[in-house]
C-alpha cells in the first residue's frame, strides 16, 4: 500500500511541476473570451441549471468553483459568462494559480486563486452553485475521490461541469506517450529536452508511419508559434498522468461518487441518429434499438460509431428529481410560459442583424453565436424571426409572442383569411420547440 501510495505521490508531483513549467492553456494575458460565445454558452450556469430544472436561474450573487483553473483562462470565461458571480480557483500548480490571479485581475473581475489539490477543497470551508472541472479528473490516480470532494461542497441544486478523456479518441496519443515512456522520456517532469526529442522523432518517421499520420501530420505549419507546439507536446505526447475512459466507466464513477448524471456538456453532438444518412428512415434494428436503449447506451453507441470527441464533457449534480419535460406540459400551460433568450445570443450584433434580416425579407441565422451540428444552420423566416425580436429586451410570454405574430402577418397569404389566435399560436408554438431543441431560448411555466 506504501508502495502504491509512494507511486502516486511521485506521479503527483510530476504532474505539478509540468503545469508550473507550462501553464495551460498558453494564453495571452490581454486575450478576451467576450465574443467567443460558444464557450460562453457551455460555462454559463443558465444552460446547466435549464437542463437540470426547467428555470432559468441569476448568476449574481452565485458561487463558483473553477477546479483546475490552469493559468487562469477557463475561470475568466466563467466570469464573463455569469454576470456577478464569486469566482474561485484552485490548481495543483503555484505557476499557474499567480497566472489566474493576474488574468483575472487584468480583465477587472474579483476572484480568489488558492495553489490545493482537488481532494483538499472542503477545506476553505465554502458550498459552490456550480463548479467547472475542466481536464483534471483523468489526471487524478482515484478519479472517484475527486468525484465525492466536489459532491461534498456543492449545494443541493447545484451542478457541476467535467470531463474524461476519451480512450477511443486518444487513442493514438496514447501509443505515443508508451513510446516516449519506453525512451525514458517521461520519467521526469519533461522539459525542452524532452519535448526537442519527440520534435526530431516525428520529423524523422515517414510520413506514411501510423503514429505520424495520426497525430503530427498537418498539426502545424512553419508560423505555429513555438510556444503552442511545446503546449500541443505536453498535452497529449509528453503528458503525465494522462489517462482515457469510456462511456461505461464515466457512469461507473458517477454511481461510485452517488452522483447523477444530467446531460453531455454538447449534448447537441452526441445524436446516434445525426450518423445515419436518413435520420427519418432508420434500419429496423436501429429504429427498435434506439427506442430502448437508455441514454448511456445510447452515448456508448456514438463513441463506438464515431468517437470524434476528445472530450467526455458531462453535467452532474446530487441526485434528485428532474425538471418536468415540456412534452408533458399540459395545453393550458403553454400560453402563460415565459420565454427567455439565451444569453449568448442577446447581443446587440446579434439584434441588429435580425432587424436587417426582417426589413431585407432574408433568413435569419440563429445559431451564428452558437452553431448547431452536422446538420447546418439554423435559418429562420424573416416573419417568424420577427416575433422573437422582444426577447431581445427581455422575456416574453408564449400569448404575447403569438399575438405580435397575428400583428406581423394577420392575413393568411394562402387563403386571405385572417390568421385565427389558434393558427398563431400554433405556429409559434412549433417555432420554440424547434429553437428549445439547441436551449436557443429558453422556457419556464409559470409559477
Amino acid at each position: 500500500m506504501h508502495t502504491q501510495d509512494n507511486q502516486q505521490n511521485t506521479e503527483i508531483e510530476k504532474i505539478r511541476e509540468q503545469f508550473n513549467y507550462g501553464p495551460y492553456p498558453r494564453v495571452a494575458l490581454e486575450d478576451s473570451p467576450k465574443e467567443r460565445y460558444e464557450g460562453l454558452y457551455f460555462h454559463n450556469l443558465i444552460t446547466a441549471y435549464y437542463l437540470r430544472y426547467g428555470r432559468v436561474p441569476e448568476t449574481k450573487g452565485t458561487m463558483i468553483l473553477d477546479a483546475g483553473c490552469g493559468s487562469g483562462y477557463s475561470s475568466l470565461v466563467l466570469a464573463e459568462a455569469n454576470p456577478g458571480a464569486k469566482i474561485i480557483g484552485i490548481d495543483l500548480s503555484e505557476k499557474s494559480v499567480e497566472l489566474a490571479q493576474q488574468r483575472l485581475t487584468y480583465h477587472g473581475f474579483d476572484a480568489e486563486f488558492y495553489a490545493i489539490p482537488l481532494e483538499e477543497i472542503g477545506n476553505l470551508g465554502l458550498e459552490f452553485d456550480y463548479i467547472n472541472c475542466d481536464e483534471v479528473l483523468y489526471l487524478l490516480p482515484d478519479p472517484v475521490a475527486g468525484l465525492q470532494a466536489m459532491r461534498s461542497v456543492l449545494k443541493p441544486q447545484g451542478l457541476i461541469r467535467t470531463n474524461l478523456h476519451s480512450s477511443y479518441q486518444r487513442a493514438p496519443y496514447y501509443r505515443s506517450q508508451a513510446l516516449f515512456k519506453l525512451m525514458g522520456l517521461m520519467d521526469d517532469s519533461p522539459k525542452e529536452f524532452e519535448e526537442e526529442a519527440v520534435i526530431e522523432t516525428m520529423n524523422a518517421l515517414r510520413n506514411t508511419a501510423r503514429l505520424r499520420v495520426e497525430t503530427w501530420n498537418g498539426k502545424f505549419t512553419p508560423e505555429t508559434p513555438p510556444e503552442k507546439v511545446k503546449e500541443v507536446l505536453a498535452m497529449n505526447h509528453l503528458f503525465v498522468g494522462d489517462r482515457g475512459f469510456t462511456i461505461p466507466e464515466l457512469f461507473g464513477l458517477l454511481e461510485e461518487a452517488d452522483l447523477e448524471f444530467i446531460s453531455m456538456t454538447n449534448w447537441r453532438g452526441w445524436n446516434v441518429v445525426d450518423l445515419f444518412e436518413d435520420g427519418d428512415n432508420l434500419p429496423a434494428l436501429w429504429s427498435m434499438g434506439l427506442a430502448a436503449a437508455s441514454i448511456a447506451d445510447q452515448l456508448h453507441i456514438y463513441e463506438l460509431i464515431n468517437p470524434i470527441h476528445r472530450l467526455l464533457d458531462f453535467y452532474c449534480g446530487h441526485p434528485g428529481e428532474p425538471a418536468v419535460s415540456i412534452d408533458e406540459w399540459d395545453d393550458a400551460d403553454w400560453p402563460t410560459a415565459i420565454v427567455h433568450l439565451h444569453p449568448q445570443l442577446r447581443t446587440e450584433a446579434m439584434k441588429q442583424d435580425l432587424i436587417r434580416c426582417i426589413q431585407q425579407a432574408q433568413p435569419f441565422e440563429i445559431s451564428r453565436n452558437v452553431p448547431k451540428p452536422a446538420m447546418g444552420k439554423a435559418l429562420l423566416d424573416p416573419t417568424r424571426a420577427a416575433c422573437l425580436l422582444p426577447l431581445w429586451e427581455g422575456k416574453q410570454t408564449v400569448a404575447a409572442i403569438a399575438q405580435r405574430y397575428r400583428q406581423i402577418r394577420p392575413i393568411d397569404p394562402v387563403t386571405l383569411e385572417p390568421v385565427s389566435e389558434e393558427q398563431a399560436f400554433e405556429i409559434v408554438k412549433d417555432l420554440l420547440n424547434f429553437l428549445i431543441q439547441f436551449l436557443y431560448i429558453l422556457l419556464e411555466r409559470a409559477a
